[in-house]
């Protein structure tokens, strides 16, 4: 069974690895207007997000406007809208079964279900990790073959927003907590008591004296 420092250090990866998931899903920052070519106008930056696209003046007065449909976003934003999501959701629910099956808390008593449950945790923030990586790099990879295909025009092309980013390391981070809690929390194989019990059993045959 893993230690309790390893849990703990566990425990504030996959916290801020789930804070990051949160801020990607809410905030309005997975592409920006780029500055390039023609378009040097500044006065105002477009912003989109996963549930509404803003537009920030240069007086740092900001409007922002639901999208209208689903059919609206690209397929990209429709995919991250459910990873993430789901990503928050079994992020959660895993760091939940972490402090059930840690070695500080008292919510389980078996040392062999808490290195279970641990075991489980560490697998859930693995997935969820990779449910954060996949939309951010989806939507970044569109948005870069956007930027460099000529075809478009400068006006439409779009920029990396800070969510990509942060996208990326809170992915990082529930992957690293998840591995962590897989390396230092495999179950035991086999019980140590029938095995001592067959020893004694066996051993004790030889010693008898036949006359």
């Amino acid at each position: 069974m893993g230690s309790a420092g390893v849990q703990i250090v566990c425990v504030a990866l996959g916290v801020l690895g789930l804070v990051g998931a949160i801020v990607c899903c809410a905030v309005p920052r997975w592409k920006v207007s780029s500055f390039t070519g023609s378009n040097i106008v500044t006065a105002q930056s477009n912003q989109e997000g996963l549930w509404k696209t803003c537009v920030v003046q240069s007086t740092g007065q900001q409007q922002c406007k639901n999208y209208d449909s689903l059919l609206v976003l690209s397929s990209d934003l429709q995919a991250a809208r459910a990873m993430l999501i789901i990503s928050c959701m079994v992020s959660g629910l895993s760091l939940l079964m972490l402090f059930a099956g840690a070695d500080f808390t008292t919510c389980v008593e078996r040392e062999d279900a808490k290195a279970k449950i641990s075991l489980v945790a560490g697998i859930g923030l693995v997935i969820a990790g990779l449910l954060a990586i996949i939309p951010v790099s989806w939507s970044a990879h569109t948005t870069v073959r956007n930027f460099r295909d000529p075809l478009v025009p400068a006006s439409s092309k779009k920029e990396l927003g800070a969510c990509i980013f942060v996208g990326w390391a809170c992915g990082v981070l529930l992957i690293l907590a998840g591995a962590l809690l897989c390396c230092f929390s495999r179950p035991k194989s086999g019980s140590s008591g029938g095995t001592a019990k067959y020893y004694s059993n066996s051993a004790s045959a030889p010693n008898k004296n036949y006359v």
